[in-house]
């Protein structure tokens, strides 16, 4: 569980120029060339509305079910849509990347994270500020904090049941979204953890737009369905099937987008003084992977997602322009002797499986053994 008390700010060391230069520059060329601009254009706003409008169908077809099998599937296509909504959209919205307006990202993202759940103010602080600034790094970068279930850095404390973690771990991930929507949201809000005074939104204002957000999800996914089927299902029933849906919708989501960290196996402790002993662009290619999506039309619908260490270098440019932009850092990549590669799903599945092996393994036997 993130800490509430402050950190120190880290730096890094001064980026090369040359290397900055080139990689700005060719971003700039390639909008130039194209008279476009970093934000969404009317095809995405047109894949929102899309998405908004699957999410609307499979929920309203939901409520018309008379076998529990059959609500299932049309309720995880409602949560599931919700889901990729987030990954379109409010991944978008919390870099303000989607529109040119703040307020219309916060909106937005506010607007289509409802029907998943998850506050996009406490999500912005954890996913923008935490861990883009601080990845794979300990104690700084949130996505990989200390959670007692499972080993993901050299750093944290060993148990003899995460020998096993490599089996168990997407129990784990299926759970992340239940545990965000209904705890760690709350405590980021009440001012429990570090991401509360980071907020936009705090006072009562935040306290009126978050529990507006999360009284409407529950409504929505919880509360109308409980009561338009009251004479077919129980609420207990209602309820596995959301949490069943949310868990479907985790797991995916955890495994290509923090097991995308994960695959690298970097992972850097804070230096007590100073600054980190290698620049920013050092980092991020140290830490993270770009993986391709077969067919092609998967990264779209996963907005972009595949290409997480052109997000990492381009985080305020929309995901509408990742595969035009990581041929260019590739070609960049290339003059500066940098080691960018784009593996694909199958190689990143198995390398985040060596990584949760590797990380289960007891570090006092890999010494004993290393000195013997």
């Amino acid at each position: 569980m993130m800490s509430r008390i402050p950190l120190r700010p880290l730096a890094y060391q001064t980026d090369d120029l040359a290397l900055h230069k080139a990689i700005m520059q060719a971003a700039q060329q390639y909008l130039c060339t194209r008279n476009d601009n970093r934000f969404a254009n009317r095809w995405a706003t047109g894949k929102m509305v899309l998405l908004a409008g699957i999410c609307l169908i499979c929920y309203l077809l939901s409520l018309q079910q008379h076998s529990a099998m059959a609500l299932f599937g049309w309720y995880l296509g409602f949560i599931f849509s919700g889901m990729l909504l987030v990954i379109n959209v409010v991944h978008d919205t919390s870099h303000n990347a989607f529109f040119r307006s703040g307020w219309a990202n916060a909106l937005a993202g506010r607007v289509v994270s409802i029907p998943l759940g998850l506050d996009p103010d406490c999500w912005r602080v954890r996913h923008v500020i935490f861990h883009h600034t601080h990845t794979n790094i300990a104690g700084y970068d949130s996505d990989i904090d200390e959670n007692g279930l499972l080993r993901q850095t050299p750093f944290q404390r060993w148990k003899p049941f995460m020998r096993f973690q490599h089996w168990y771990w997407p129990l784990i991930a299926a759970f992340t979204f239940p545990w965000y929507i209904w705890l760690v949201d709350w405590l980021d809000r009440i001012g429990l953890t570090r991401v509360t005074p980071r907020m936009a939104q705090r006072g009562l204002r935040g306290w009126t737009v978050f529990l507006l957000s999360k009284g409407l999800h529950f409504l929505l996914a919880l509360v109308i369905p409980a009561y338009v089927l009251s004479a077919e299902f129980s609420f207990f029933t209602i309820l596995i099937i959301y949490l069943a849906c949310q868990m479907v919708s985790s797991l995916l989501f955890v495994m290509l987008i923090v097991g995308t960290h994960w695959a690298k196996s970097q992972f850097f402790e804070p230096p007590e003084v100073g600054s980190m002993p290698h620049t920013w662009y050092q980092h991020v290619f140290a830490t993270t992977f770009d993986w391709q999506a077969r067919p092609a039309w998967l990264g779209y619908w996963l907005g972009g997602a595949n290409l997480h260490l052109t997000h990492h270098l381009f985080p305020n440019w929309h995901h509408r322009h990742y595969p035009a932009l990581s041929q260019l850092i590739g070609e960049v990549a290339m003059r500066f002797n940098l080691d960018y590669q784009k593996i694909s799903l199958t190689e990143l599945l198995q390398l985040q499986q060596q990584f949760l092996k590797q990380m289960g393994v007891n570090p006092k036997s890999s010494q004993e053994r290393s000195l013997s």
